[in-house]
């Protein structure tokens, strides 16, 4: 998959109006689930600043900006950005590509991004730019599918992903094209150990990975040095 830049924001426009829903019966009701632990390992608080990249709706963004946090919730999709500012009117939405970030260099103190790395052109350059917008010192935070760490449910996952996740998004969904890619580009995203690297490749230091649902989600986390 080339995931050229236009056509993957013109597929997360089409399903921006019910992209939240749809998630939830797709993961089976674990999205919430995954969002409060990720949120618990943020840990944000008053005065931290937090670039929260492909927010879509802002759901992501929500939990951290209640706890005190300044947000920008950012995303490459016009069409999530104007599902968010209707749904969650108090979050502070802009628009910015993830390969060349609109914000000055050292202007966050962490960079999150859930479900969204994997739909960057060059996972490299948004890696890097991640790197430049954070103080030194400052945070990562990658939520991402994943490989299942059990072998026979890795099997079952991804028949799932194949088979049931696609006929789900059909009844569901309003572009079901949109998660035949999705099932598709998680079966070809790198597994824990592959993205660690890639991570510390791009300049990160102290990478650490916790695992969600035995692997289904992973979170990466790291530091700028």
């Amino acid at each position: 998959m080339d995931k050229n830049p236009e056509e993957v924001a013109k597929m997360f426009d089409g399903v921006a109006k019910r992209y939240d829903l749809v998630n939830d019966l797709l993961s089976l009701g674990q999205t919430k689930r995954w969002r409060k632990q990720v949120t618990k390992l943020i840990d944000p608080k008053p005065g931290m600043e937090i670039l929260d990249m492909a927010a879509g709706p802002g759901a992501s963004s929500e939990p951290l900006a209640k706890a005190g946090a300044t947000v920008t919730s950012a995303d490459f999709s016009h069409g999530m950005l104007d599902a968010g500012r209707k749904q969650r009117p108090y979050l502070n939405f802009q628009w910015a590509d993830a390969l060349k970030l609109p914000f000055g260099d050292n202007s966050f103190d962490l960079y999150t991004i859930s479900f969204g790395l994997r739909n960057t052109h060059k996972t490299d350059v948004a890696l890097k730019e991640a790197l430049r917008v954070i103080r030194p010192g400052g945070r990562l935070v990658i939520v991402e599918f994943s490989a299942p760490t059990w072998r026979p449910f890795r099997t079952i996952y991804t028949n799932y992903l194949m088979s049931a996740l696609p006929w789900i998004a059909k009844k569901t969904s309003s572009n079901p094209d949109a998660y035949i890619y999705l099932a598709e580009s998680i079966k070809a995203w790198p597994n824990q150990a592959a993205l660690a690297a890639i991570i510390e490749k791009a300049g990160w230091s102290q990478v650490t990975v916790k695992n969600l649902t035995g692997g289904v989600v992973a979170v990466h986390m790291a530091v700028k040095p």
